[in-house]
């Protein structure tokens, strides 16, 4: 959605263009924090990845 605002609008005006717009969600990291056991360090995962080119 785009919102117009004019530079010679007043104040009243652009804060309720502003607050007309949608929320959007947000996304909550923390509920996924911990969630993936690995048994190999993240290091040696990305050093073996990186070897797959060769």
């Amino acid at each position: 959605m785009t919102v117009v605002i004019k530079k010679s609008g007043d104040i009243a005006s652009i804060l309720e263009k502003i607050g007309s717009l949608p929320q959007k969600r947000r996304f909550k990291a923390q509920k996924h924090c911990g969630v993936i056991r690995l048994e190999t360090p993240p290091l040696a995962i990305q050093q073996s990845m990186r070897d797959e080119w060769k």
